[in-house]
């Protein structure tokens, strides 16, 4: 059933892609040969008597396309033809291109209204373990997924009073008592805090001499201090809070915003920064979607409205064979009023599509841990 959901999902995304350009180029009186989910020959085919378009489910899911007359650069087109691509009003070029990334954020912000009314918004309230390192008190003791709820019979929140991190470093190393909940039930479970030398000389004098590195640390300047800790891996787990349909639309609306700068950071830091990439194609995607609907209907929604300005985003970056590079040479048609070497364009496009296709071949093969 989540390999079907995880299916559907990815589905759900080109759908929605290919489906803004094939209404605005119908409503844009263009005329559709072909509307494809996936790439390739056609496994299974339909055609539209009243409009003559084909619908076609392809094997490779790399994407899908809508194929409209004359849309291909190298295509020969009858200059009488008012249906065919080249012959529409540059404008109307435009935005035929431009309503798939707009489709995309749009269902985002569609599936987000839908489930802030309905479920509500998740709001950080706990302190969750995501993981328990190995040398530490808690190894053995804590588990992934646990949800700590006091500290000394404190009750302890992400979003209220004082933090995890603040309560361990005041224990200067005594036994905590965590209550902590576990697959429904609560119990106490001691925890004593250790001194960790993570940074510097003094992490190797620890090894070697553990009895002597506090003083070692107290007597030399410069030195960082010994921070406390108990050896887990915090994540937030959440509290559903209900709201009221404004509220939901407000949110809604400003989502793929969030998400899109969150995104171009993350771009950044890749490009300019430290953080290293982590690729995936078709086949992490069908997982990442699998793993999400195990957790929950919720989360699997989640995935689906970010994968969706992902899908948005990348679609508008301007580069070749992508919807960004279009809009490249159809916004310099509309500034000067004069259409771009179609030779050159058709070069442009080419070569990008080829680029493309060798890089979604070695993301495939990345999920297939070939490398």
């Amino acid at each position: 059933m989540y390999y079907l959901l995880a299916i559907a999902a990815l589905g759900f995304l080109i759908v929605v892609h290919e489906g803004g350009h094939y209404f605005v180029a119908r409503w844009c009186q263009m005329r559709i040969e072909r509307f494809s989910v996936g790439f390739g020959p056609g496994i299974l085919k339909k055609t539209s008597k009243k409009t003559g378009t084909t619908f076609q489910l392809a094997p490779i899911p790399f994407g899908g396309f809508v194929e409209i007359r004359g849309m291909n650069i190298a295509e020969d087109v009858d200059p009488d033809d008012k249906h065919a691509y080249p012959n529409r009003p540059a404008w109307q070029r435009f935005v035929t291109i431009f309503a798939g990334p707009a489709t995309n954020y749009l269902s985002a912000i569609v599936l987000a209204m839908a489930l802030y009314t309905c479920h509500g918004v998740d709001q950080a309230h706990w302190y969750g373990v995501s993981d328990v390192m190995e040398g530490y008190d808690s190894h053995g003791k804590l588990e992934a997924g646990d949800r700590l709820l006091e500290v000394n019979h404190v009750p302890l929140f992400t979003d209220s009073g004082t933090s995890l991190v603040d309560r361990v470093a005041a224990a200067k190393g005594a036994p905590l008592t965590l209550k902590i909940e576990r697959g429904g039930v609560t119990m106490d479970v001691t925890i004593k805090p250790q001194l960790d030398y993570d940074r510097g000389p003094l992490k190797e004098i620890a090894k070697l001499a553990p009895s002597v590195a506090p003083q070692i640390a107290m007597i030399v300047k410069n030195w960082p201090d010994p921070v406390w800790r108990i050896g887990v891996k915090q994540e937030p787990q959440y509290l559903v809070v209900h709201i009221g349909v404004v509220d939901a639309a407000q949110r809604a609306i400003v989502y793929p915003i969030i998400q899109t700068k969150a995104i171009a950071a993350g771009l950044y830091g890749i490009v300019f920064g430290n953080e290293q990439a982590d690729p995936g194609g078709p086949k992490r995607m069908v997982e990442e979607f699998q793993r999400a609907f195990k957790a929950s209907l919720v989360q699997g929604i989640k995935l689906l409205m970010l994968l969706s300005v992902y899908l948005g985003l990348f679609n508008l970056f301007p580069l070749p064979a992508l919807d960004g590079g279009r809009l490249v040479f159809l916004g310099y048609e509309m500034v000067t009023r004069r259409r771009a070497n179609p030779k050159i364009e058709a070069m442009v496009h080419m070569g990008g599509i080829m680029v493309l296709g060798v890089v979604m071949i070695l993301v495939t093969l990345n999920d297939f841990h070939v490398f």
